[in-house]
């Protein structure tokens, strides 16, 4: 039988295994216990998500359906506030914060504001809310400018119809609607004929089709543009 041939590299090998085997003896109960505290710590977030958020979620949903029906039915401020039995816009805000059933409270809520001509709060409640759909959110920015319009901000109402015209092109309708505003308003309020000019023509050559894109042209030659391409 062969014998093993000690060489320096394995010398240094058993050194560092040695070495391993000394530091775990010491150190696996600490090892062990981090471990596990990290184990308890991603298994309480995901219970956490799974459970109490998605149980929030749910309850939040379920406890707004009353007040989207009034809002529905244009009973303005039970929507917001309840009727005693079932809550409002504002408690489901306050109740249930952090939820995507609170986010879209705040959108109504400002809506209801509007209906309600208080333009501050409509604005408060308006700029808490944020979604990644588009129409919601185009309607959110349009509901921004109706706003600011009401206070006499032209520039404020201007800047969001801008946004909820460029927001969702796609909604036709909905877009061309807030680009005339924003040229109507550049236009009469804040006597800006370039910029009124600018929007205008944006207008026919997006959106020629709308009830405002074809009423675009009396307004272009009342600035002195006529014929515009």
């Amino acid at each position: 039988m062969s014998e093993k041939k000690h060489t320096p590299e394995a010398g240094q090998s058993e050194v560092a295994l040695a070495k391993a085997k000394d530091f775990w003896s010491r150190n696996s109960k600490p090892i062990l216990g981090i471990g596990t505290a990290l184990l308890v710590v991603v298994a309480g977030f995901f219970i956490y998500k799974q459970y109490f958020v998605k149980s929030k979620e749910e309850k939040a949903a379920d406890v707004m359906s009353k007040a989207e029906e009034y809002f529905r039915l244009d009973s303005t401020r039970l929507a917001l506030n309840g009727d005693g039995q079932n809550i409002g816009f504002l408690a489901v805000m306050s109740r249930y914060s952090g939820t995507d059933a609170a986010n879209l409270a705040a959108f109504y809520a400002g809506a209801c504001y509007i209906k309600l001509d208080d333009n501050a709060n409509a604005i408060k409640y308006l700029k808490k809310f944020s979604s990644d759909a588009k129409q919601i959110q185009q309607r959110a920015y349009k509901l921004l400018g109706d706003a600011y319009a009401d206070q006499g901000n032209a520039k404020e109402a201007l800047d969001y119809y801008k946004k909820s015209a460029h927001h969702f092109e796609a909604d036709k309708t909905a877009a061309a609607e807030a680009l005339f505003l924003a040229a109507y308003l550049a236009d009469r309020v804040l006597k800006d004929p370039k910029q009124a000019i600018a929007l205008f023509k944006e207008l026919k050559e997006k959106f020629p089709a709308t009830p405002q894109g074809t009423q675009v042209d009396q307004y272009l030659a009342q600035l002195g543009e006529y014929n515009a391409n």
